[in-house]
């Protein structure tokens, strides 16, 4: 990530602040590498979670607005420079950012980008949709003015959806947010399956809390995920059976993940691997609201 501050074409004064969660392998060297040429600072801290980090990270921040990124993404040289004008042309207290995977990234990294990013998958919901006024951040990528910072004292300690849980505060203080189409960032995310598998697993949990915390953010599209297994589950017992035909829902999606994957990446190794990450999240996702939802009133 540092790498890619040092081409940015952004020239006026920002800082860069390190905020080192108690790491058993510490980046202190890392960082002073690039002292002499970035206003930067390393803070290390006891690990006490990614929210309380960034508050912390925040309450060190001499600037009036803050931009909160994950240590697993890469800037494009254009980066700040959007950020900055999107905000001279439309002035919200807080923004957030789409992600997309860099051309470097492994066809598996690549696969879990599409999963998170696809209309097919999320209905494009991470990013993709020109949501002004009412977009729900994501904390990989978002930034926040320090009034609605202090206003809101920042996430609260959930410890996943903890970004749209600031969201819902900043709208009941009053407070906008927007997506700024062109303030992306190449996000590698999870690598392996088991670990994408956990992290969706995690945001499904997440998802049912949030719900009963903000009923109004309630939507039917949320239980997609578990139906969409549960139904895969019920179509192969049907086929033990001999009836086959509830299958073939799942053949022609899957075939239409293949295309539409292969089409966006140009890779036929991405576009198969699609179908695996794809079900890896509805089945991390599902299972971890329907263990929310019913299991963990």
């Amino acid at each position: 990530m540092l790498t890619s501050f040092l081409k940015q074409n952004f020239k006026e004064h920002y800082e860069i602040l390190i905020i080192e969660d108690g790491s058993t392998e510490k980046s202190d060297v890392i960082v002073n590498k690039y002292k002499s040429e970035l206003n930067i600072s390393y803070f290390f801290k006891a690990n006490s979670g990614a929210g309380a980090s960034r508050n912390f990270g925040m309450q060190k921040a001499s600037g009036n607005y803050c931009i909160i990124l994950d240590s697993d993404v890469v800037l494009p040289s254009h980066y700040l420079t959007q950020v900055s004008k999107a905000l001279q042309r439309n002035y919200t207290d807080a923004f957030g950012g789409p992600d997309t995977a860099h051309k470097s990234f492994t066809p598996m990294q690549k696969a879990i980008n599409y999963a998170m990013t696809s209309f097919l998958t999320t209905g494009g919901i991470r990013g993709k949709k020109k949501g002004v006024g009412k977009f729900q951040l994501r904390s990989f990528n978002l930034g926040i003015s320090k009034k609605a910072f202090l206003e809101t004292k920042g996430f609260s300690n959930m410890k996943t959806g903890e970004d749209i849980d600031l969201t819902f505060r900043l709208w009941q203080k009053g407070f906008k947010t927007q997506l700024i189409t062109f303030a992306f960032v190449y996000h590698k995310r999870r690598s392996t399956l088991p670990q994408f598998l956990k992290q969706t697993f995690s945001f499904g949990v997440a998802r049912p809390i949030l719900n009963r915390k903000y009923p109004e953010s309630k939507k039917i599209t949320f239980w997609f995920p578990t139906l969409f297994i549960l139904g895969f589950l019920l179509s192969l017992i049907f086929n033990l059976l001999g009836f086959p035909y509830f299958l073939y829902f799942y053949y022609i999606y899957f075939l239409l993940i293949v295309i539409d994957s292969f089409i966006q990446n140009k890779s036929i190794s991405v576009a198969f691997f699609s179908i695996i990450t794809t079900f890896t999240q509805f089945l991390g996702y599902g299972a971890g609201f329907f263990k929310s939802q019913f299991l963990n009133k």
